[in-house]
């Protein structure tokens, strides 16, 4: 068929492009050459080719592409083109017809085919590239083990399909670092609690030098080494920071146990730095000998102070709830009133952990109705133990149309926070329940009417225990302000449980009454203090809760409020004192005053000499005088609240109002980062102690304390560093 003449329009070159194009065109759209016609005219014109204008174009002869009678192009074709292909990735792969409309590439190497055109589609080369230059092909990557390196030889690595030299560049200047190897192998054993010895594993080995032919194994002991120099710098970085801090630190104190009845005495430190970030930092792991001496923990808390430079500069101590006997108590009173005599007389000494008070309130009221929840507790097991058992209920459920969206799941016996979703899950479905006897004969677990409405009350108070312990679950650690209202509704509710007209509920809620009421008693003086450091509620806040928890007596437990923080406030005062002035501390006077210029105040005592008037400035000094000695905490108290808004943040507060009460800044900044849990957020629900793993006890008392603590540093990258002198 004759479709282009030649015209006058058309080049020799354009003509012979437009040939080639065309052919290339028929043989992927093979007989649809109106769409080879028209793409065919845009490529050209794309390029530039003067194609005129004339419909004589479209009558110009194109030679045919040679097919074979299947229309594909025949051998003689391809091979014309695969000599004409530049792509690098041929001097890996041929290409083979397979059958009608099927073309392959097949890797020289390891003889594996893959697809390069079917039919008008073509695959294309990266997947070529990829089985080349990653290593996918065995031949290539055997090659590359076996391969010894030397300097200037070439391996299977550098044998493989290569990516143009710009995008190549960055990577071909990296050189192997031996030491930064081995510096990120230990940094990778402390993040993620790997053992020592990994790096000698036999599956390790062969993984990394997969990756790496030049690595050289390391030895147990260089990974310790290793791991202990990270320990060591890190702790240099920690021990600057909290030398620069402007206030005190405060300390919780945790212990953890091994099968050996070793303990393991975990101390944390909290504080708060220049720039009001507040900081949760694991200080000392100390190894114990016997748990239960209170000498011993004495010893573990000296050392931390020595370790710290924090000797006189300890502000509160929070007590793990085993600690807390009276000959330890007694030890730590003395020895804080020795080494930190600004403690209120040791009124700042917390005896019990948030976290543990509220699971062992927890675990007492599971225990109490420990035969109701092992009824519950058999059913869901029955139900998610077997699929056709499930599937069954399922079905019932849908039958049933129960709207409840909670998936069933059996509780972990270490954690009460499962037994509450457990319990809260079944209650909902507690129809499902009733009647699935009927529909699945294998189940034959009676669960009474009452005892769901039981499970049901002892949801809602449960419920109450998990929102609060959530409070100290999250990944930032509050600030102290948020504790009192969350410890006293929880001290407001168990109380009216306990005086409840139902007798079960008062049954079951007067013995967690009684032992909740003793931590409040304990903690609520500094828990008030806190949150009067809060803007938006200040001594307001106080007052309120503490007369709906004491009623006729409140006046009493607010006046001790009162006068507690007006100590601490007068206690600071003299401490600024004697303090040189640090960046915090700019226009450093607890007292509010207006000060003269100089020359302004003797042109005034040389008028007041004229006018014979200076008795009456004193006077009048006198009567004004009271007025600009007000506190800064008497101006705090006496402002206007804060609007509570959603995302507030009372750091930020004191930070953008440090200069406007700089000495009651410094002491709020010591008090909102108190902490009143020991625990880290993983452990909030444990219903039982931390114990050390065989491995961890394996370990010397040094490398165990530089593990945990350089992985505990680590998780919040470098710390910040003061600025050089």
């Amino acid at each position: 068929m004759a479709i282009f003449p030649t015209g006058k329009d058309l080049h020799s070159e354009s003509t012979l492009m437009g040939q080639a194009l065309f052919g290339s065109w028929e043989m992927r759209l093979g007989n649809e050459k109106s769409i080879a016609f028209s793409c065919l005219r845009r490529v050209l014109h794309l390029r530039g080719c003067n194609l005129g204008t004339s419909p004589a174009f479209w009558e110009m002869d194109i030679p045919t592409t040679p097919t074979d009678n299947n229309g594909l192009p025949s051998s003689e074709t391809q091979t014309n083109r695969r000599r004409r292909k530049k792509s690098i990735v041929w001097e890996y792969f041929t290409i083979e017809t397979v059958g009608a409309g099927s073309t392959k590439a097949f890797c020289k190497q390891c003889k594996r085919s893959f697809a390069y055109i079917t039919g008008s589609k073509l695959a294309g080369t990266s997947h070529l590239k990829r089985h080349i230059a990653l290593g996918i092909c065995p031949v290539s990557r055997q090659k590359n083990q076996m391969t010894p390196f030397t300097p200037g030889s070439k391996t299977a690595a550098t044998d493989a399909p290569k990516r143009r030299s710009r995008a190549n560049s960055g990577y071909a200047r990296v050189s192997f670092d031996q030491d930064r190897c081995n510096h990120d192998i230990a940094k990778m054993i402390i993040m993620h609690g790997y053992p020592l010895h990994i790096a000698e594993q036999l599956g390790f080995v062969n993984f990394v030098q997969t990756l790496q032919p030049q690595f050289n194994l390391v030895s147990w002991n260089t990974v310790q080494n290793e791991c202990v120099g990270i320990y060591l710098r890190e702790k240099q970085n920690l021990l600057n920071l909290i030398s620069g801090i402007p206030g005190k630190v405060s300390l919780t104190v945790d212990l953890w146990t091994s099968n050996q009845n070793l303990g393991y005495v975990f101390l944390t430190g909290h504080f708060i730095d220049d720039h009001w970030n507040l900081y949760r930092q694991i200080l000392n792991v100390v190894m114990v000998p016997s748990p239960d001496s209170g000498d011993t923990f004495s010893q573990a808390i000296l050392t931390c102070l020595s370790d710290w430079n924090l000797e006189g500069r300890l502000f509160t101590l929070t007590l793990d709830q085993s600690l807390s006997n009276e000959t330890i108590i007694g030890n730590l009173k003395g020895l804080l009133s020795v080494k930190n005599p600004h403690m209120l007389n040791s009124q700042l000494l917390l005896r019990n952990c948030y976290a543990r008070v509220l699971s062992s309130v927890a675990c007492d009221v599971l225990v109490a109705m420990r035969e109701t929840i092992a009824k519950v507790r058999e059913s869901v097991k029955f139900v998610k133990t077997s699929e056709s058992h499930e599937e069954k209920f399922v079905q019932l459920k849908q039958q049933l149309q129960v709207p409840s969206t909670k998936n069933l799941s059996v509780d972990d016996l270490t954690k009460w926070d499962t037994t509450y979703h457990m319990l809260v899950a079944a209650c909902e479905l507690r129809e499902v329940f009733a009647c699935l006897d009927t529909y699945d004969p294998d189940y034959n677990i009676n669960i009474l009417l009452e005892e769901w409405k039981q499970v049901e009350t002892l949801c809602t108070y449960l419920k109450l225990l998990f929102d609060a312990a959530n409070v100290v679950t999250a990944p930032v650690y509050p600030s102290a302000n948020v504790f009192f209202q969350e410890v006293s509704r929880i001290q407001m509710e168990l109380m009216h449980a306990a005086m409840s007209v139902d007798p079960f509920v008062s049954y079951l809620m007067r013995p967690l009454y009684e032992k909740f009421d003793k931590y409040w008693e304990n903690c609520c003086l500094v828990l008030a203090v806190a949150v009067i450091m809060d803007p938006r509620y200040k001594m307001k806040i106080v007052e309120l809760e503490f007369n709906r928890i004491y009623g006729e007596n409140a006046e009493t437990w607010i006046r001790i409020v009162d006068d507690g923080i007006h100590e601490l406030f007068l206690d600071y005062m003299m401490q600024m004192l004697t303090l040189p002035e640090t960046p915090m501390d700019e226009g450093n006077d607890s007292i509010i005053k207006t000060e003269a210029p100089e020359e302004a105040s003797q042109e005034g005592s040389l008028l007041s000499s004229v006018d014979g008037l200076q008795d009456f400035e004193l006077y009048i000094s006198d009567i004004t005088g009271g007025q600009q000695m007000k506190s800064e905490l008497d101006q705090y108290l006496e402002e206007a609240f804060t609007d509570r808004v959603e995302d507030f943040d009372v750091l930020v507060w004191w930070r953008l109002n440090r200069m406007k009460y700089p000495t009651l800044s410094r002491m709020a900044s010591d008090i909102l980062s108190i902490s009143v849990s020991t625990v880290a957020s993983d452990s909030v629900f444990d219903t039982e102690i931390k114990r050390m793993d065989s491995y961890q006890t394996s370990l010397g008392p040094a490398t165990l304390e530089a593990l945990i603590c350089a992985k505990d540093w680590l998780k919040y990258g470098s710390f910040p560093q003061p600025p050089a002198l």
